[in-house]
């Protein structure tokens, strides 16, 4: 069965995403707040697709 929507095991929280980055918390949180990272607001959380982590890298090394 395939299906035509991101993974919902491929979002992240916060700290998971900066992890992968190698970057601190607060710093992520500025990245999601600013629009350069997206995100999805979950009720009262904020999760971050894995996409949009591949899509962060990609666009600083200029990949299309």
């Amino acid at each position: 069965m395939t299906t035509a929507g991101p993974n919902p095991l491929s979002l992240l929280t916060v700290e998971e995403a900066a992890d992968v980055l190698r970057i601190g918390r607060t710093s992520m949180f500025a990245l999601v707040k600013d629009g350069t990272i997206r995100s999805v607001r979950i009720g009262r959380l904020r999760r971050i697709p894995s996409e949009s982590i591949v899509q962060f890298v990609n666009d600083r090394l200029g990949v299309q």
